[in-house]
């Protein structure tokens, strides 16, 4: 990408930090490499895969094994720059031939989490496995599947060494994901952080912006939200900022560089944060308020057993769904209540705010009206 232009890349391209790959990225490698072994007798290395948005990294395997019935791969997780409590983790995957009609099936190996509580994007009882790595190991199963004559039909079994051991500095446990870590990632692309370096981007990406005529810009919490505000809005590359978990550096930073609007996109959970008053939006450094929650689906009619579920609720995501199921607008109020908080923390500077909440899956469950000083 030219220094010309902004968003994203641009902007981590300024941070000189170095990208990493995903623990599904490599869960992905390790299956392309299992399966062509099984079918093949030969494990290729290094192995390449394409990640969602049409990299194709090559990962050196880290251990194999082929045996009668199966074969197994292991590659180590390469997490950048960034601080990454998985970064060099052995992740592994051990794969079996199915008969033909079974699909792809994911199992929980030692040290992979397994889904026991509702509100996560998976069913209770499922490896954690997230949507998107499934879906890159499916894409990948089948491309080998066909250039080798193969159905496809196959066991995936995902470990990670010390999996469960590593877990417990992650969220994983809270969340009622047992067992291990989660096998995740949108973009297969481990997109690095230091705090200054960061907001000194985001600093850049407004100034680029502006220097381009931009009058609608929008902080995105991650490569989901900049495809949703791209559809909603048709904002060009230069109008995208990265703002991730810095929520407050962006409206600081707007504050004294104003543009005519800004639009604030992320998903419900992280944004139910900046709605509680909270600038940064780090796991670490907040946490979902279920209280604030359920006071806000009060706001909006919830009767007192629904606000006492919410309260009680696993996942922000648990408890949007409770008050959706209910006809209470709770996306649409912690909208409303971000939005409110932008223009406070933004002090009367002549921006108008908007705010869309999104799911996982890019769909918007929330959104505030525009509003400015």
């Amino acid at each position: 990408m030219s220094e010309a232009k902004g968003g994203r890349g641009a902007q981590l391209k300024h941070t000189g930090l170095r990208p990493g790959w995903t623990t599904g990225a490599c869960a992905t490698a390790a299956t392309t490499a299992a399966y062509t072994a099984l079918l093949t007798g030969e494990f290729p290395d290094p192995v390449t895969i394409t990640l969602p948005r049409g990299q194709t990294p090559a990962f050196a395997l880290a251990a194999e094994e082929l045996a009668a019935g199966h074969a197994m791969a292991a590659v180590v997780k390469d997490a950048g720059d960034d601080p990454d409590v998985t970064h060099g983790a052995l992740i592994r995957s051990t794969v079996r031939l199915l008969p033909p009609g079974s699909g792809v099936v994911f199992r929980a190996g030692e040290g992979v989490g397994t889904i026991t509580l509702p509100g996560l994007p998976l069913p209770v009882g499922e490896p954690a496995v997230n949507p998107v790595p499934r879906q890159m190991m499916r894409d990948h199963v089948a491309l080998v599947a066909g250039r080798h004559g193969a159905t496809g039909d196959i066991e995936v079994t995902l470990s990670v060494d010390h999996g469960e051991e590593i877990a417990r500095s992650t969220w994983n446990p809270r969340l009622g994901i047992l067992g291990g870590l989660s096998i995740l990632g949108t973009t297969g692309i481990v997109v690095p952080y230091s705090c200054s370096a960061w907001i000194d981007s985001i600093r850049r990406g407004v100034d680029v912006a502006r220097a381009a005529g931009r009058t609608h810009v929008a902080g995105c919490t991650g490569s989901t939200s900049e495809k949703t505000v791209v559809t909603e809005y048709g904002l060009p590359e230069d109008a995208l900022l990265d703002m991730g978990d810095f929520a407050g550096a962006v409206l600081k930073y707007v504050r004294r560089h104003p543009v005519d609007r800004l639009t604030i996109c992320g998903g419900f959970a992280k944004l139910s944060k900046l709605a509680a008053g909270h600038l940064d939006l780090h796991s670490a450094r907040s946490q979902v308020n279920k209280q604030f929650l359920a006071d806000l689906a009060r706001e909006g009619g919830a009767a007192a057993p629904l606000a006492a579920e919410v309260e009680q609720a696993n996942t922000g995501l648990a408890a949007l769904q409770l008050c959706t199921a209910a006809g209470v607008p709770l996306g649409d109020l912690v909208a409303s209540r971000a939005r409110d908080e932008a223009l406070g923390v933004l002090r009367g500077a002549p921006v108008v705010v908007d705010v869309i909440c999104i799911d996982r899956a890019g769909t918007v469950v929330g959104r505030s009206e525009p509003a400015g000083p």
